[in-house]
């Protein structure tokens, strides 16, 4: 987080092995907090093989000016595990290596101007509580008790974090470094790599200016190099460098090293004592990228010429804080380049492209804090082959190959840089890098009302205007301004029958004399059906986690369907891709862009499509789950009997170059059925009532389809087996599951739920929401979470039990539900 006080002249340097080998087991490149961490935590797990270069010297990109803050509560779960894990590391780093982290634990407070920002801090206090990070509400008057120079005459409420901290960055990798040599590692500083070495899709080592190392794994850890190394091994991995600024003032009497870190959200900025001196790190909302065309070849402990005038004004806005900073002189305004990634989240582990090539990098100012976490996650994602917690969030197979574009990662970082010291509404949408995938579709529901939110770059519907209402969002933590179009929408579904435009849908054909055999193994449930037969599935990892929620349809012997979520595909795609063996006969294509798809749902949704098509729809001839091509107006479209609201309905794949007058068709019959166009909000509202699981909020790779629910997916005994069958057997013979998702039914009408809310079970927190929203034929927020029992999770135990959902404003009473709370017999979507 932000730029660290150490003067540039205060540098480490650490003698390196006279000759690189010509072979090692692992390779790391860049020589930072997080290639120093990885290295260390491979040396605890016993690799001594292990070669870290760096192109300069320890710390000269990044993290020598780095701020070294460990502020553990973060914008998410999987951050804040990562910062929790680290500022325990480095509590015993010191007594471990004998080498000085300069840990000063200060604790901090975070400001809070507004009650929207004391409403978000609260929800993150709940959250940061559940994972052992101690946080107290705290008045304005105690704000000025502990940090007696703050103006709070403008605070709503703070929060304080006492056991936070500061580290110095250089002292802190070089004992991490240290600890990794005593391991057996060897450093190599001035080393530059040229190139990476790869044998057909597996990465074989690099080249350097002191000559080639083959490899069986190697990590790009190169920070704002990242990118460029990730090009050199044909990887995408989308960050950019932005300007970075820190002030440091002159002495001021008053402050000491416990002071606590100030994060000033209000004004883009964080506070904290520096040597005598007061540190004012900025996070302006519009930042500058920096070195889109090169970074200097001898850029090492490198800054960039400050810009006064531009900055000046946030200088101004954050002072304010602290006014007797107005009064006292500036010694330095310091500008360095850090990297920031397009959904400022991290980017680390395997590449989907390259196997054993791994990237830890774009760590949005974090990388302190993360660091020691970071290098935890990764060093046993290499040596096990998955990682030892669910990162999805940070996942590099979270990101697409298109995003690898400099106008575009230009544009999104100006917005990137700022966003973590930003409200944090639900539901907020990027504002810059917009319109980068639009369907053929976009401009017909556009001007049917629809406001756009974007995943994975396509433009997609979340919710419909009505006529003279303003297609934006309206940021509360109340009842958002869409919020009786998303009920209008939802009742549309359920009593008559709505369109959703869901082209973004990731559409993968899977073709082959192999096809089955491969998908087969991958899939928990028997995908081995009769052609024109669509299976839902999951995809696991070998010790049972859910790597992917999908539906696979047949459409012939050696031809199968494959849709998953836009966010999923490349994870997807690369999950396949990676279990074809070299004798397999199969070839996965990426068929997305070729296909728009149309899904209409309801009670009315056959009749309107019965009138446009000659081809039988009835229950008896078009059974749920059926699959086949229908023809639709002068056009034939690939018709899928599946449902994600729980109502009778059909997802329509078409050629892109027929969906328009399709759509036009559906649109114009559609008047005399109640048709209304809906958004992904509304899908989000209807599959809540129905209990179904989204992959990567409800169900992920920790979570087994035992503790989902989703065991009705599994053939166990399908012949050959599955990916994950003997681990889930195993869990299946120890009994009840210890945690389990359940679904949820808020007692209160008004209140509202978005994610990560606590769940409590007789008083006792028992599990996290996972995913939740407004249930609108219901009349209350419905949530799904999971329950948690170290004697297992059994029916009885699980509604015995009295629950509350913690929100900002207090515990709210909820029922459970091991059934869908909406038509729990499913007898509707079969209708």
């Amino acid at each position: 987080m932000g730029a660290l006080g150490k003067s540039k002249g205060v540098r480490k340097v650490s003698s390196s092995p006279s000759k690189i080998p010509s072979q090692a087991r692992v390779v790391i490149i860049g020589g930072g907090v997080i290639g120093c961490s990885i290295a260390y935590h491979l040396a605890k797990l016993g690799w001594t093989d292990v070669v870290l270069l760096e192109r300069s010297q320890l710390t000269s990109g990044t993290t020598w000016h780095a701020a070294g803050l460990l502020t553990t509560l973060r914008d998410t779960e999987t951050q804040t595990k990562l910062a929790k894990y680290t500022q325990d590391l480095y509590r015993r780093l010191e007594a471990e290596t004998g080498q000085a982290t300069g840990l000063i634990g200060c604790g901090s407070i975070q400001l809070a101007m507004s009650a929207d920002k004391a409403q978000e801090m609260r929800r993150g206090v709940n959250l940061a509580a559940s994972f052992g990070v101690e946080a107290h509400e705290i008045s304005p008057a105690e704000v000025q008790r502990l940090w007696p120079l703050a103006d709070v005459s403008d605070l709503v409420t703070a929060f304080h974090f006492p056991n936070d901290a500061r580290v110095n960055p250089t002292d802190v990798t070089q004992a991490l470094a240290k600890g990794a040599r005593a391991g057996g590692v060897r450093i190599f500083e001035h080393t530059k790599v040229t190139a990476i070495l790869r044998r057909g899709d597996r990465v074989s080592g690099v080249s350097t200016d002191q000559g080639d190392i083959h490899a069986e794994i190697v990590v790009n850890c190169a920070g704002m190099w990242a990118r460029e190394v990730g090009r050199m091994a044909g990887v995408n991995v989308p960050l950019q460098a932005a300007e970075h600024y820190y002030l440091i003032s002159e002495a001021v009497a008053e402050v000491h090293p416990l002071l606590p870190i100030l994060r000033d959200p209000g004004n883009g900025a964080y506070i904290r004592e520096e040597a005598g001196k007061i540190m004012l790190g900025l996070f302006e909302p519009v930042a500058r990228p920096w070195g889109q065309t090169g970074i200097p070849e001898d850029f090492s402990f490198g800054d960039i010429p400050p810009d006064w005038d531009r900055m000046a004004p946030h200088i101004e806005k954050a002072m304010r804080r602290v006014p007797r900073l107005f009064d006292t002189g500036i010694k330095l305004l310091f500008c360095g380049p850090e990297s920031f990634t397009p959904d400022h989240n991290y980017l680390m582990g395997e590449a989907p492209n390259l196997r054993n090539f791994f990237v830890a990098a774009g760590f949005n100012s974090l990388g302190i804090l993360s660091g020691g976490g970071a290098g935890f996650v990764m060093a046993h994602w290499i040596a096990e082959g998955r990682a030892p917690m669910d990162v999805w969030s940070v996942n590099l197979r979270r990101t697409h190959a298109w995003q690898d574009n400099d106008r575009y990662l230009h544009d999104r970082i100006t917005e990137a840089l700022g966003i973590g010291y930003q409200d944090h509404w639900p539901f907020r949408q990027w504002e810059t890098a917009r319109g980068v995938k639009k369907s053929i579709l976009h401009d017909r529901v556009a001007a049917a009302g629809a406001c756009f939110g974007e995943s994975a770059g396509w433009e997609r519907p979340n919710w419909y205007a009505n006529p003279g209402q303003d297609p934006h969002y309206q940021y509360s933590w109340g009842r958002q301004n869409w919020f009786e179009n998303n009920a209008q929408e939802h009742h549309a579904v359920r009593k008559t029958v709505g369109l959703f435009e869901q082209t973004s849908f990731g559409k993968l054909l899977i073709q082959g004399r192999d096809a089955v055999k491969v998908l087969n193994y991958l899939s928990t449930a028997n995908v081995d059906v009769a052609t024109g037969r669509c299976v839902y599935t999951q995809f696991l990892n070998k010790d049972a986690g859910i790597e992917a929620d999908l539906t696979v349809t047949r459409l012939s012997s050696d031809r199968f369907w494959v849709v998953t979520a836009a966010f999923t595909l490349t994870h997807v795609e690369s999950w396949i891709r990676n279990h074809i063996q070299p004798s397999d006969f199969c070839v996965v294509t990426d068929i997305t862009d070729a296909y728009s798809m149309l899904n209409i749902q309801g009670p009315n949704s056959r009749s309107l499509l019965q009138s446009l098509s000659t081809d039988d729809l009835s229950n008896e001839a078009f059974a749920y789950g059926a699959a086949r091509e229908i023809r639709l107006g002068y056009q034939t479209v690939l018709a899928i009997r599946l449902s994600y609201a729980g109502e009778l309905g059909w997802e329509l794949y078409v050629p892109t170059c027929f969906v328009l007058p399709v759509y036009d068709a559906i649109v114009a019959a559609g008047k005399d059925y109640g048709l209304r166009h809906c958004g992904y909000h509304t899908l989000n509202s209807l599959r809540m009532e129905k209990g179904y699981r989204d992959w990567s909020h409800d169900v992920g790779p920790d979570d087994s389809p035992l503790q989902a629910g989703l065991a009705f997916t599994v053939a166990w005994d399908k012949a050959g087996g599955f990916l994950g069958r003997e681990a889930l057997i195993a869990q299946r013979q120890l009994g009840l599951p210890r945690r389990r998702l359940v679904q949820f039914l808020l007692n209160d009408s008004e209140s509202l739920l978005y994610h990560n809310e606590p769940i409590f079970r007789d008083g006792e927190r028992t599990g996290l929401v996972t995913s939740a929203m407004y249930g609108h034929t219901l009349g209350a927020s419905v949530a799904l979470g999971y329950v948690s029992h170290e004697d297992g999770v059994s029916d009885e135990y699980v509604l015995a039990g009295n629950y509350e959902i913690a929100l900002a404003s207090g515990r709210v009473s909820a029922t459970p539900s091991l059934t869908a709370l909406y038509d729990p017999k499913g007898l509707r979507l079969r209708s």
